[in-house]
């Protein structure tokens, strides 16, 4: 049976949909993960939700340890992993509360492990195969669930993820256009980078919370917007991930 990994995951421990939930605290060869993994059931399906910046939202992006969480999710049998994200939106069409289901990245980080291979064995290198990075099956089902719900949604999406924790400058975001960024974020390159070396199949739907630094005509993006955005549209993430879990 497939079990479900899912980062972020923001609401998803709800009660009336999660049952059966237990906390494990793990360890894993990279240190520890965010959080505990929390194991649970959602309609006949095991889950496993892991909190990307802990459960108090208190590490910030570069200080994850993304090597942790996947490998705690592998070392759990998790079998897929969808993610979630809050991401500013660098399109005029992407507009607050959309939804993206990403189909590339482009990384501008530059102070993270992000790699498990730090050697190779004489004469037998490793370099992980990038070109598609995001499960064409689950990106498929999150797809038609979006549209089966019709909830406000793009089908492909290219993400930049910046080191953070600061936002971008103006002249940065309208960067990021140019080089064919639709949405921006500070965390999603690298978790695709290392579950695509773990041998996951992995797919992340994004909410567009704002429109970063590039619009000159209302304010730059605060973390107070972004929260406020991403509380009044929560439901629709845990409402189509519930769904394409039991598709899964």
């Amino acid at each position: 049976m497939a079990i479900i990994g899912i980062i972020g995951g923001s609401g998803l421990d709800n009660p009336d949909f999660f049952s059966s939930p237990r906390d494990e605290k793990v360890t894993t060869p990279y240190g520890e993960p965010s959080s505990p993994l929390k194991h649970g059931i959602i309609d006949g399906v095991p889950v496993i939700i892991m909190a990307r910046h802990g459960r108090e939202h208190a590490i910030p992006p570069t200080q994850v340890n993304y090597r942790a969480n996947i490998a705690a999710l592998k070392q759990a049998g998790c079998s897929h992993i969808v993610a979630t994200t809050a991401v500013g939106s660098l399109r005029e069409e992407i507009r607050r509360g959309d939804l993206v289901i990403i189909d590339q990245f482009i990384d501008f980080t530059k102070q993270r492990n992000m790699t498990y291979h730090e050697s190779f064995a004489p004469h037998n290198p490793v370099h992980c195969a990038m070109a598609d990075p995001y499960d064409s099956r689950l990106r498929g089902l999150l797809v038609d669930e979006c549209r089966r719900l019709g909830f406000p949604f793009h089908e492909h999406g290219t993400v930049v993820t910046v080191e953070g924790p600061r936002f971008s400058t103006r002249s940065e975001s309208r960067m990021f256009r140019i080089l064919g960024a639709d949405i921006i974020n500070m965390s999603i390159a690298t978790e695709t980078i290392l579950a695509n070396e773990a041998g996951i199949p992995y797919a992340a739907v994004a909410m567009s919370t704002d429109y970063d630094s590039w619009r000159s005509d209302e304010e730059p993006v605060s973390w107070e917007a972004i929260l406020k955005v991403f509380e009044e549209n929560a439901a629709r993430v845990t409402t189509l991930l519930k769904g394409v879990i039991a598709a899964i």
